[in-house]
């Protein structure tokens, strides 16, 4: 008798446990589904308005939930001024050549602070840190990159942000999660400090390195505030400062009242309305391209972020 109440008991708290677990997965699907429909609407938002009709979206109010009077008259706008095209390919030459400036440089300092024989390394990891939280200030900054020749150049674009201390300490924490064991059988075969880098960190590093690489690109496309600072020249403003000048300082000239690229506007209240869609369809033209690059890198972010942390 006991011992077919002790396994009715048993079976009752299985059951309770099953049910409670099932209660909690349907809350937390719900909970996670409704975030991400938050977050994911501001982009549909965006990608809808930009192919719809401008007079429709300017009188329309509340939710966007598809397109109103699909047109792509926007795009036509856009990819009618030659600016659009200038700033991509600066920015293409910013992000590739700076990222490769960046994990070099990046890559090396790592390596030197997470030599365990490195001389004055507490001192030296203090003074990289002290930046992260102190600069000189805007004005002595400005200063100092026209006195040094980074001023109105492709250089002003690639040197002031060659090194992120952050990226660094994580990275130089990846390479010390690395067993020192094969460092120690690499140096016994004879290998310089250079092939250890190359062909021992490196390679059991991919998951943070991709972190990082994520980090570089996507800092870099979006960079615009030391181009708005050092830049002159228009051409070569990155595709993220003519964003900021449609945006902020709604210096729209591509959507003019007149006949543009094939599309009519013959009022001012048009005009208005096209300016509106070209900000939309800027701002899908600016993020898509990374959009398209982040998930070939997510299924590394993970790991990478806490191979990065578990070791300090």
């Amino acid at each position: 008798m006991k011992n077919t109440d002790s396994k009715y008991k048993e079976k009752s708290t299985i059951g309770r446990w099953k049910w409670s677990n099932v209660t909690f997965n349907v809350f937390n699907y719900i909970f996670l589904t409704f975030f991400t429909l938050i977050c994911l609407y501001p982009i549909l938002h965006i990608a809808f308005a930009s192919v719809s009709n401008p007079n429709e979206l300017m009188a329309h109010q509340g939710l966007l939930l598809k397109p109103l009077g699909f047109t792509v008259n926007g795009y036509k706008l856009v990819f009618r001024d030659n600016s659009i095209f200038t700033g991509f390919r600066n920015t293409a030459v910013y992000v590739f050549a700076g990222t490769f400036i960046n994990m070099a440089v990046t890559i090396m300092g790592a390596y030197a602070l997470s030599r365990k024989e490195l001389l004055w390394k507490t001192p030296i990891m203090i003074i990289v840190t002290i930046t992260m939280f102190f600069g000189g200030g805007l004005i002595p900054w400005f200063l100092l990159m026209k006195q040094i020749g980074l001023y109105n150049n492709v250089m002003a674009m690639l040197i002031p942000t060659a090194l992120n201390t952050w990226n660094m300490i994580i990275l130089r924490t990846g390479f010390q999660a690395v067993p020192q064991e094969l460092e120690e059988a690499a140096v016994m075969d004879g290998a310089t400090q250079a092939k250890i880098l190359m062909k021992v960190i490196l390679p059991l590093s991919k998951p943070v390195l991709a972190v990082i690489l994520l980090y570089y690109l996507v800092g870099n496309w979006n960079s615009w505030f030391n181009a708005m600072v050092l830049l002159k020249d228009r051409g070569l403003f990155p595709l993220q400062l003519l964003l900021k000048e449609i945006l902020v300082t709604n210096d729209s000239t591509m959507a003019t009242v007149g006949s543009a690229g094939g599309v009519s506007i013959n009022s001012v209240q048009g005009a208005t309305a096209y300016r509106e869609l070209v900000k939309y369809c800027v701002i899908v033209v600016a993020t898509a391209p990374i959009l398209v690059i982040y998930p070939f890198l997510q299924r590394y972010f993970v790991k990478g972020v806490y191979v990065g942390s578990i070791k300090g």
